[in-house]
């Protein structure tokens, strides 16, 4: 049994991505060469690793053995990197972060590229989930950094304040609703909306909230950006919800308001949830200084 590095990383990525085909993507190897890859490491175990429905994969008892160990080898091998690093000049590395949309979209990009800019042997992984999902792929050492919404249970985390922000309503310019000061939002879920892809963490936090207040979400078109949702409500196709700092930057070139959602959850305060400081490679525990320093 000979498993090398890009077989495990290949396999750590399948699992968590449920799929055969999103794990090759985050590889970054072709289908075809992921598969045989998974096949070759079934034959040379002598076992299977995973169970394959029609839904997707998960592991099998011995492919979450193997995965416990993948990621421990691999966090090893990582570490056995940026060490080396230290002989080369400066810190090398890739730091893997999860984070809610609100921190990705506007607050990561100008903190991360100022990092990256410092330190061009680093390298980041950056993939968007649900806060509560978050907490617990860092508790299961699945990434390194995580920035979650504050009103979130990080259990035995060590947590640090990130960003504040808060959620609010966007309407055309003369709306009925522009005119209100705040609003709940069960009271706008009669009105179409404008919002983010499906695969974005925000949306679907938005729908389950919507679904608990039994009505859903009427989604007219759904988007990849903020600033594009806020150019379709402009544009009268429906309402939508972004984060008040992409609202204030919108509605100085765009013919659209923003209305304060009165709903707790839309009080937003980031926060940086790593497992353990001390135990972080050289390179993520400087990048949660930096993150801490720029809060």
């Amino acid at each position: 049994m000979q498993f090398d590095l890009t077989d495990l990383s290949l396999f750590r990525h399948v699992v968590e991505a449920g799929s055969i085909t999103h794990g090759a993507e985050r590889a970054h190897l072709a289908l075809a060469a992921a598969s045989t890859r998974i096949r070759n490491m079934e034959k040379s175990l002598g076992a299977p690793l995973l169970l394959r429905t029609r839904a997707g994969v998960t592991p099998t008892p011995a492919g979450r053995t193997l995965l416990q160990h993948a990621r421990t080898l691999l966090a090893q091998a990582e570490k056995l990197k940026e060490d080396l690093g230290t002989y080369t000049g400066g810190l090398a590395g890739q730091i893997r972060i999860f984070s809610n949309t609100n921190a990705l979209t506007e607050f990561l990009p100008e903190a991360l590229g100022a990092f990256l800019a410092q330190h061009p042997q680093v390298s980041i992984d950056l993939e968007e989930r649900l806060s509560d999902e978050i907490v617990g792929l860092i508790a299961e050492g699945v990434g390194d950094l995580g920035i979650v919404a504050g009103t979130v249970d990080t259990g035995q985390l060590e947590t640090y304040p990130f960003r504040s922000d808060r959620f609010v309503l966007v309407v055309p310019k003369g709306h009925p609703l522009a005119v209100r000061p705040s609003i709940a939002f069960a009271e706008v879920l009669e009105h179409d909306f404008v919002g983010l892809d499906r695969a974005s963490a925000l949306q679907r936090f938005l729908s389950g909230k919507a679904t608990r207040i039994g009505r859903p979400l009427r989604l007219r078109v759904q988007l990849r950006s903020f600033d594009a949702v806020c150019r379709m409500v402009e544009a009268g196709v429906g309402l939508g919800i972004v984060p008040e700092t992409t609202a204030q930057r919108a509605t100085r070139t765009m013919a659209i308001s923003a209305v304060t959602l009165d709903d707790p959850w839309a009080a937003r305060e980031l926060t940086l949830c790593i497992r353990s400081m001390k135990d972080l490679a050289p390179s993520a525990r400087q990048l949660a200084e930096h993150l801490r320093r720029e809060a």
